[in-house]
Formats: C-alpha cells, structure tokens, sequence
C-alpha cells in the first residue's frame, strides 16, 4: 500500500544516523514520499541544496521545524527573534512546506513571569503574520507538555494555542503532536473545535514510554507506550485533517543509536499495524 500522502518523516527521527541528504535517500529507499525537516539539518546542507533535493525527488514537505522562541529579556533580543523566524518563513517558502511550525518558547533567562512571556508570544507572532500572510506561508503553533513551560514553550494545551489562533486570525493554525497533548482531558473536545476552526495543520506522532528515561530525548517508537494513537487519529480525521502522519522520534539512547533504515523500518511497520 502506496504511503505518498499517508506516512512523513519528521527528520529528527533518523538524526543519529544521517543528515538531510541521507535522510530523504533513506525515505525513498522506503516508500516514504514526504518528510520534516529541522532548520540545523537544511542549513548543514545548504538551503538551495535541500530545495533542490526536495523539487528533484517530488517530496512533500508537511513541515519546517522550527520558528518561534520569542520571549527575550530585551527589546534587541526579542527584534533578533524576529528577524530569524522571517528568515524561517524564507526557508520555509523555499523547500515549499506546509507549514512553518512554531515552538513558541518560555521564560527568558531568570524571567518567572510567565503571563508577559506568553504576551511576548503572542506580540511575536503578530509581528511575523504579515510576513507569514504576504508569502502564504501557514504558521503552525504547536502547543508543548507542561513540563517545558519555562525553557521551550508556555503555551502548553490545544486550547490555549487555538485561542491564540482566534485572536491573531487567518494564516495561524495548530500542530497537534501526541507526546504533548495525549494528557488533556480536554483534547477531544479541543480537537473538534480546532476541526471546526479549520487550524489543523500537521500532525505528529510518537509514543510515550513508561518509565521515560529523559523527558527530552526519550519519545517512544509508535506502539511501545500509552498512547491511543488510533483513537487520536480518528479524532483528527473527524475534524477534517487527512493529511500525513508525521514521525517525530527524539531517542537520543534507543533510536538514534539503530541504523537509519531499522528506523525507518518500524516506522514503516508500526504506521501499518498500531497507527
């Protein structure tokens, strides 16, 4: 069964292994027509070179990771983190993704007032849409687990991202990615409003291991955690979303280590039998 459209590979899952050219070599060697790269990954390669590479071989790029981390301590700080998420769109209208997807970022540096960081998301976004609007580049705001509130991103529930949707309006949707909501009672009903919002705009998939080792680097295989990645998914699709599942594996002690086609492999094999 053909995965075009069906099965993406966000390219952390195969970081321990391989660059960006590898990386997409491996894919097609899979049947794996479309991928996610991070912005390290294409700047390593080059930014004309991934383009290429993407147009050569026809690959759907479901995402660019990742813009965002918007909060500064200053105003210089928070203009550079400006300037950098529009050369995100740049890149990202360049490899022709979906979406640009942003991790909003938390506290900076020994910041604890976490209501003016996430009005500095919200200012920052503002501050980028034009841009995003102007080069019809969708942003994706991916809302992460509370447990990185304070370094990687304060807006931690689907809700909470699609409020920030509804405030800022079109070219703003979501990211939904199991290993950060899977926990929220209220993700079905969060879910549908985003389906009614028309937001979502990618969705990533994983497992969470117990015990989990590091909260960081130790996201589980698809089918090796607690998971209902089945039911998630038909939450999604019941929204309207039928667009690829998206691999996203950080295992800096279990998958990074394994060859890139064994990743590959399973996550071949487990997108067919647990997804």
């Amino acid at each position: 069964m053909s995965l075009e459209g069906r099965l993406s590979i966000n390219l952390a899952t195969t970081r321990g292994s391989w660059g960006f050219a590898e990386a997409v070599d491996g894919c097609l060697r899979h049947g794996i027509t479309a991928i996610a790269p991070w912005r390290d990954q294409v700047e390593a390669i080059g930014l004309k070179e991934a383009a290429r590479i993407v147009e050569t071989n026809k690959l759907q790029v479901t995402g660019l990771c990742r813009g965002g981390m918007f909060p500064a301590e200053d105003k210089a700080g928070f203009q550079a983190n400006i300037d950098d998420n529009k050369r995100a769109i740049d890149e990202a209208v360049a490899l022709n993704a979906d979406c640009l997807v942003l991790v909003v970022g938390g506290l900076p540096g020994s910041s604890k007032n976490m209501p003016e960081a996430r009005k500095q998301v919200a200012d920052g976004i503002a501050a980028i849409l034009p841009y995003a609007r102007e080069n019809k580049m969708p942003l994706a705001i991916e809302p992460l687990h509370p447990m990185y509130a304070a370094d990687r991103a304060c807006v931690n529930t689907l809700s909470q991202a699609l409020d920030l949707c509804v405030e800022l309006g079109e070219g703003v949707g979501v990211a939904v990615d199991v290993y950060h909501v899977w926990w929220d009672p209220e993700l079905a009903t969060q879910i549908a409003r985003a389906g009614q919002m028309g937001a979502i705009l990618a969705h990533h998939i994983c497992d969470w291991l117990v015990p989990t080792a590091d909260l960081l680097l130790d996201r589980g295989m698809m089918g090796d955690g607690v998971i209902d990645l089945p039911e998630i998914r038909r939450m999604v699709e019941a929204a309207g979303f039928h667009g690829a599942q998206e691999v996203e594996i950080f295992s800096k002690e279990n998958w990074w280590k394994k060859p890139g086609d064994e990743v590959l492999a399973t996550s071949v094999e487990r997108f067919h039998t647990v997804c």
